[in-house]
C-alpha cells in the first residue's frame, strides 16, 4: 500500500517514528520524511539507519513555513508530533495549545494545500473525559481534525485519527523509569498501586495506525481494544523479570493524573461501530442547523457504558510479564545484566 509512495512523519524522531522506520525501510516505499525540531535525535537516526530512503526535515509544526517545505510531494502523513508529558503540560498549558492544537491545524492545512492523500492523526486516551492540560489539548486536536474532515473531500485528502493508551517502553513512559530504578538499586516510585492503565506495544500502535490507514473514513477515530493492568502489578512484574527486590515507594498522584483512563466515552459508544479488535468512532456529521439539536436527540447514550481501563480485560502479573518480555527493550536490558 506504500509502494513507491512518500510518507512524512511529524515528530518522527520519537519512539513511534523509529518503529515505523523499522517496519517500512525494507519495503518498496519510496521515501520516509522525518520532520522534527530535534537536530540531535535526527543525527542519531541518520547514523543508526544509514538509509537513503530516509530524508530529514528540521522544523516545528508550530511553523507553517517549515511544514510547507517538507510537505511538497508527500502522499501520506502520520501526525505524531505532540507535547505528551502530563505534568509538563500542566505547568505550561499554552505550550500544549501551541503544539497539540495549533500545530495540528498547521499540519492539516499544509497537507490539504499540497494534496496529501491521507493524514492519520495520533491521539491518546487522555483526550476522553480530559482532566489535564495535555488531555484537553489532545481532545481539541481531535476536534480540529474532525472539523477539517467535515469540509474536505475525502477523495482529495482523507483525515482520520487513532486513540490509544500507554505504549510500553516508549520514550518518557514508566517502564524505562522502573527498569532504571531496578538496575540502580533505587526504590521503585509508584503514584498509586491501584491506578489502571491501558497498555500496548509499539507494534500494536503501528498496527492501529495502519488499520486506520486502510479502513478509516474521513473524520473517524479508530481505537484498539486494549488490555489494562494496575501500576502496582506492572512494577511487580518487572521486579520478577529482573529477579530484583527493590523497595516500592508510594509517592501519591501527580499533577493532572487520573486513577483510570477512558478510550471510548459513553457518548461515543452510542454511535461507535464494533469492528472486532477495534472500535470505529465516526464523526458527528450534523451541521449547524440547531433545530436538530432540539428535535433529534440520541436516546441510546444513556444505555451505554464508556470503555475504560477499569472495565477492559485486566492482565495478571504472568500475562504482564509475557507482554513485557515480547519487547526488544526488555530483552536488551536483561542481556546487560
Amino acid at each position: 500500500m506504500f509502494s513507491g509512495k512518500t510518507l512524512l512523519i511529524t515528530g518522527g524522531t520519537g519512539s513511534f517514528g523509529n518503529a515505523v522506520l523499522d517496519r517500512f525501510l525494507k519495503t518498496d516505499i519510496k521515501e520516509i520524511r522525518i520532520f522534527s525540531r530535534d537536530e540531535k535525535k535526527q543525527d542519531d537516526m541518520r547514523r543508526k539507519y544509514k538509509n537513503d530512503k530516509i530524508k530529514f526535515y528540521l522544523g516545528d509544526i508550530r511553523d507553517l513555513g517549515s511544514l510547507n517545505f517538507a510537505m511538497r510531494g508527500v502522499d501520506y502523513v502520520f501526525h505524531a508530533a505532540a507535547l505528551k508529558q502530563v505534568p509538563t503540560c500542566e505547568f505550561f498549558p499554552i505550550e500544549a495549545v501551541k503544539t497539540n492544537i495549533l500545530g495540528t491545524n498547521n499540519v492539516l492545512d499544509s497537507a490539504i494545500t499540497h494534496n496529501v492523500k491521507k493524514v492519520i492523526c495520533l491521539s491518546t486516551d487522555k483526550a476522553a473525559y480530559p482532566i489535564n492540560a495535555m488531555g484537553m489539548s489532545k481532545a481539541l486536536m481531535e476536534k480540529v481534525f474532525i472539523a477539517k474532515a467535515r469540509r474536505i473531500d475525502e477523495n482529495k485528502t482523507l483525515i482520520c485519527g487513532t486513540r490509544y493508551g500507554n505504549v510500553l517502553a516508549s520514550r518518557g513512559s514508566v517502564v524505562p523509569l522502573f527498569v532504571k530504578q531496578i538496575k540502580s538499586g533505587q526504590p521503585i516510585t509508584i503514584t498509586d498501586p491501584t491506578i489502571t492503565r491501558f497498555i500496548m506495544t509499539l507494534d500494536e500502535a503501528i498496527n492501529l495506525v495502519l488499520y486506520a490507514f486502510e479502513n478509516g473514513r474521513s473524520g473517524d477515530i479508530m481505537v484498539l481494544k486494549s488490555p489494562a493492568c494496575t501500576i502496582g502489578d506492572l512494577a511487580q512484574a518487572l521486579l520478577e523479570i529482573f529477579e530484583a527486590k527493590n523497595e516500592i515507594k508510594y509517592i501519591g498522584i501527580r499533577h493532572g493524573e487520573k486513577t483510570f483512563e477512558t478510550l471510548v466515552t459513553r457518548e461515543e459508544m452510542a454511535r461507535a461501530e464494533d469492528m472486532g479488535t477495534f472500535y470505529r468512532i465516526p464523526m458527528d456529521s450534523r451541521d449547524l442547523n440547531y433545530e436538530k439539536y432540539f428535535s433529534e436527540g440520541n436516546v441510546n447514550i444513556i444505555k451505554q457504558n464508556e470503555y475504560t481501563s477499569d472495565n477492559t480485560t485486566r492482565l495478571t502479573i504472568p500475562q504482564i510479564k509475557e507482554k513485557l518480555l515480547s519487547l526488544e527493550y526488555i530483552r536488551r536490558e536483561l542481556s546487560k545484566m
